[in-house]
């Protein structure tokens, strides 16, 4: 039984397809599937129940996955701790798609220049599947905003930013300095779909003020979303890291009152796992600019 085998096995069972499994992994499907048969061929029985559209874990397979977990999070941990010199490593960041691309890259550029013999992995996903992969520890670090739920997690807030309204260049509203929230009622939303948490997040904020935003679209990108409302699909509320790198003359934001809706920003990771130097160094990257997104969103 070689490692290889039990992390293909894993991102197989993850995955419940061979094929999404092979492309996650880099590898065609059939040396993954011969992975896969050359592992049950040395247990002596199937892993995998053959469906005709999804792969199912036999309960053997799901006792190898528990054992798999806890052998690969050792070796993995092991090797972290014997070769830690707080220089030269890899760190694996997730964060989320409303986050990713405005927080990631200034703590990116921040750290390569401190550390630049590290590695850095980063990823993009929903909140739900970063913190499983966090607590699983396929990741070490994941920026989400709150609340986060899990097994296995250590939660740090970074910074409080509050969500703008956007809305079509032309809209009435634009000619007010602030919205009270309760103007956006009978107005139609435009928002990410369902696994994005700031959906959540808006949903709730609305029913502060007894109303559930009437939702006549959903995007998986936040620049989708702001252009929708720029074409006059609808309005949104946007947080202010996105509002500062949008330059278009197409939307308008304005601050919204009664009440002020924000999020929080967080850090997560996993306290069991072994927390290297190098991973406390980028810990403290984080935190550096998160202070100072924290003053420039003021």
């Amino acid at each position: 039984m070689e490692l290889d085998q039990l992390r293909y096995f894993l991102v197989v069972a993850a995955n419940g397809s061979f094929t999404v499994a092979g492309e996650e992994l880099g590898i065609t499907q059939p040396a993954l599937s011969r992975s896969i048969a050359k592992l049950e061929l040395e247990i002596g029985q199937p892993l995998f129940e053959r469906q005709s559209r999804q792969l199912k874990l036999t309960d053997l397979g799901a006792r190898l996955k528990s054992r798999a977990e806890q052998i690969l999070l050792l070796v993995d941990d092991t090797l972290a701790e014997l070769t830690d010199d707080g220089v030269q490593g890899r760190v694996r960041v997730g964060a989320i798609p409303t986050i990713a691309p405005y927080f990631l890259p200034p703590v990116m550029r921040r750290f390569r220049d401190n550390h630049p013999s590290a590695q850095i992995v980063a990823m993009e996903e929903t909140t739900d599947k970063l913190l499983q992969r966090c607590s699983q520890g396929d990741v070490d670090l994941v920026i989400s905003a709150a609340p986060v739920r899990g097994p296995y997690l250590e939660m740090e807030p970074l910074f409080e930013e509050e969500l703008l309204v956007v809305l079509p260049s032309n809209h009435e509203l634009t000619q007010q300095r602030t919205v009270r929230l309760s103007q956006l009622q009978k107005y139609p939303f435009v928002l990410l779909d369902e696994t994005h948490c700031l959906s959540e997040t808006i949903s709730a904020v609305c029913r502060q003020r007894s109303f559930q935003p009437v939702t006549i679209e959903h995007a998986s990108q936040l620049a989708m979303v702001a252009e929708l409302v720029a074409m006059g699909h609808g309005v949104s509320l946007i947080p202010q890291m996105a509002r500062a790198v949008d330059t278009s003359q197409q939307r308008v934001y304005r601050r919204v009152t009664h009440p002020i809706p924000k999020r929080q920003v967080v850090m997560v990771w996993n306290p069991y796992r072994f927390q290297s130097q190098l991973m406390q160094h980028f810990r403290d990257c984080v935190r550096s600019v998160a202070a100072s997104f924290q003053e420039d969103l003021g």
